[in-house]
């Protein structure tokens, strides 16, 4: 279950200090019998399997989304949130910035779930490892500021609860294993529990939960948190089974879900070009509307949910889940709104690109070549839809981003040109209708390097190198064999150092007139084409000094038994990387 590519989950949010010296300066004014008279009391009530959330005695269903965008952005965002139904707002970090989000959240009758960040948290790990049984130079600082920020916000009427941790039950798997990992897991638990006693004293009006990834994580705080009030999971694709997990695990107190929606790109299965298959928009939309469903239906102990996620990023995790990205609502937004009673009547309805193909997105699209994307896109009021083509190199180089394309439209069919650097891409199509609303179709598609015409005379021919890397951490063995075996997916890679070479026997004197270099990210900034008939004396019959990596497509005329590309400035820091060195006659 581990989950790159999450946007905003990091965010922190607080206020500054004056509020708690007015309340304070308020108190010796007034005489007020109970420090909570500004906020909400908000309480886990009733008993085995008939629970429920009350705020100041009335009872209350957590309708929820996370929380992306910035803290001083909430004003302007949450009136449409609540207008959506949305009641509660989820973060995953409380500090001093948080002031904007719980004021503009009491001003719109919203609430927020008040996240304190745990290393090493996001399933993945991410954060850095702690040592739970020895580092208490860590927990020492977490005991004190915690306690600090809910002394500063317990009194805002946007408070709802706290919410120590995420997924770092599941992420320490990522720092430690065997024995060991049971027992930082159990030391992690119990130093929540720690958090929570000291927030439980600060702050008697508000619960405290914790937050993992996995209901697996639940016995851990039965045993070692008896002091959370309810407990909370993140849960995607596996949504509707949380409830026969809490049943079998026999716990005694209620949950919520704090993230939720449609499969993940963890839990989906890999396309033909081994990549998750990203669903369509309508099926994140029935995700969500699935999840809350299964929430609803394990009345007395599922409280409600936040779902995920209400951000505004238009990358690679914000197409796969954001109901705004760059502002803009699509189909997910609809659904989420819908579920939680709000009135769409008189809304404006997205477009849907409902099913979408990319022409040679298997087979393979030269680089620099002709893509043919169609989609089936409609929209509910038959307004004009405007198009857009963006890539992503997100499986090449974990770079998320989306880049926008030239492309012709003719209806619902475009034509772009491919990527210039071969391997998977993500390609996207945007449908916008011009009244705030968007969907997207998202497609893997393989770029191979462009057909060279002629015979590649060093496909599988002896080949030699300077060095190669042997780690196989790296994917290695990356030798010099593996740069002429025709293979896109093998590749020689050098050591970090210049020069370096790689040379094939093509077994005669030969004469070529094309060589293709096809480089890794690990690419020549300059480097030589030599040839040679004794592999000892070399003749430079091409010299490239502006190299960008990529393909290099150089026509040249050579002749020689040997062919070497030299290497004589690196491009990065790391070595020479060639996936194939060809060589045609």
């Amino acid at each position: 279950m581990q989950r790159p590519f999450r946007k905003g989950r990091a965010r922190r949010a607080v206020a500054p200090l004056a509020a708690t010296a007015l309340a304070v300066a308020g108190l010796a004014v007034i005489q007020a019998p109970a420090a909570h008279a500004a906020g909400s009391v908000v309480k886990v009530t009733g008993s085995q399997g008939h629970w429920q959330l009350t705020v100041d005695g009335a009872p209350y269903e957590v309708k929820g989304l996370t929380w992306g965008p910035a803290a001083t952005d909430a004003a302007q965002d949450l009136p449409d949130l609540a207008k959506a139904g949305v009641n509660t707002v989820r973060t995953w970090g409380t500090d001093a910035t948080s002031a904007p989000l719980f004021d503009a959240a009491a001003a719109n009758g919203i609430k927020v779930i008040a996240g304190f960040w745990l290393q090493p948290g996001g399933g993945p790990g991410s954060g850095g490892c702690v040592d739970y049984l020895t580092d208490d130079t860590y927990k020492n600082d977490m005991l004190a500021e915690f306690p600090k920020w809910v002394d500063t916000y317990k009194d805002n009427p946007g408070v709802l609860m706290w919410d120590v941790g995420n997924e770092s039950v599941l992420g320490l798997q990522n720092c430690y294993s065997g024995d060991a990992l049971e027992q930082q897991r159990a030391a992690y638990v119990s130093f929540v529990d720690q958090i929570a006693q000291k927030i439980h004293a600060v702050d008697p009006n508000h619960p405290v939960t914790s937050t993992d990834a996995w209901t697996g994580a639940w016995p851990y705080y039965k045993k070692y948190a008896p002091d959370l009030d309810l407990y909370a999971v993140n849960s995607y694709k596996d949504v509707c089974n949380v409830k026969s997990a809490w049943e079998a695990g026999g716990y005694d107190k209620p949950y919520i879900v704090t993230e939720g929606g449609p499969a993940g790109s963890w839990e989906v299965p890999n396309d033909a070009n081994g990549v998750p298959d990203e669903p369509t928009d309508q099926q994140k939309a029935d995700g969500y509307t699935t999840a809350w469903n299964c929430v609803t239906s394990h009345q007395g102990v599922a409280l409600g949910a936040t779902l995920f996620h209400y951000g505004t990023e238009d990358d690679f995790g914000g197409i796969w889940f954001n109901l705004v990205p760059d502002g803009l609502k699509r189909p997910s937004y609809y659904a989420v709104k819908k579920a939680y009673g709000g009135d769409t009547s008189g809304d404006d309805q997205p477009p849907l690109v409902s099913d979408m193909t990319v022409s040679g997105a298997t087979d393979g699209v030269p680089a620099g070549g002709d893509v043919t994307i169609s989609t089936d896109t409609t929209d509910p009021e038959h307004e004009q839809i405007s198009y857009q083509v963006l890539y992503s190199s997100i499986y090449l180089d974990n770079n998320g981003a989306l880049t926008p394309v030239a492309a012709t439209v003719n209806g619902n069919t475009l034509t772009a040109k491919a990527p210039d650097r071969p391997g998977v891409w993500k390609v996207y199509v945007k449908a916008t209708d011009g009244h705030g609303n968007v969907s997207y179709g998202a497609k893997s598609l393989k770029v191979v390097p462009p057909k060279v015409s002629g015979t590649d005379v060093a496909l599988n021919k002896p080949a030699t190198a300077s060095s190669f890397q042997t780690d196989p951490t790296g994917g290695c063995p990356c030798t010099a064999a593996d740069a002429v075996d025709g293979n896109t997916a093998t590749r020689w890679s050098s050591d970090w150092s210049d020069p370096q070479w790689l040379q094939v026997d093509l077994g005669q004197h030969t004469a070529f007139t094309h060589v293709q270099l096809y480089w890794e990210a690990a690419y020549a900034k300059a480097y030589d084409i030599q040839t040679s008939d004794d592999g000892v004396n070399w003749t430079t019959v091409k010299s490239v000094t502006d190299g960008d990596g990529a393909i290099d497509d150089i026509d040249v005329n050579g002749a020689g038994r040997y062919v070497r590309v030299l290497g004589t400035q690196r491009g990065t820091g790391y070595g020479y990387s060639l996936y194939e060195f060809g060589v045609y006659a």
